[in-house]
């Protein structure tokens, strides 16, 4: 791909690249009520096994969500996820959508997405950092050491 997708936007200031992608997505309430809800979808190669979700509604307050990408990925062509967060694919063409439900203690929330845009901003983070790269820049004896000699851990 040459270029960021329609609705992608990158930052090139910031390091390695950051995309978001923000959309109008309806919250199910019931059969016959919705509400609009602004999405902002953000991938940081610093952390490539998620993507960071903010809902929010217009003068409300909003609220994060730390999706794995790959939940999301697969969520928009077959169900995935267990618990918290669940997405699977609800409608075909012309309005291909995706339904996702967001899970907190006593509260649910439910939500259409629309595929398209969704699914080029995943495919594009996977240019970035491809599946199975994720964890290639990570050193591993540096992380050993910091689980090891972290807070809490036992002195001789």
């Amino acid at each position: 791909m040459s270029g960021s997708p329609p609705g992608v936007q990158v930052n090139p200031r910031a390091p390695h690249g950051r995309s978001r992608l923000a959309l109008d997505i309806e919250r199910v309430l019931d059969v016959r009520r919705r509400q609009t809800i602004r999405a902002e979808f953000r991938f940081d190669p610093e952390t490539p096994l998620t993507v960071r979700v903010e809902l929010g509604i217009e003068g409300g307050r909003s609220v994060v969500w730390r999706i794995g990408r790959d939940l999301l990925r697969q969520g928009l062509s077959a169900m995935s996820g267990l618990g918290d967060v669940q997405i699977w694919p609800t409608g075909p063409a012309p309005r291909h959508t995706a339904r996702l439900q967001l899970v907190s203690g006593d509260m649910a929330a439910l939500f259409d997405l629309p595929v398209p845009p969704l699914a080029a901003f995943l495919e594009h983070t996977y240019e970035w950092v491809p599946a199975g790269r994720e964890l290639a820049h990570l050193d591993w004896d540096a992380t050993a050491t910091d689980l090891l000699d972290g807070p809490g851990a036992p002195s001789d």
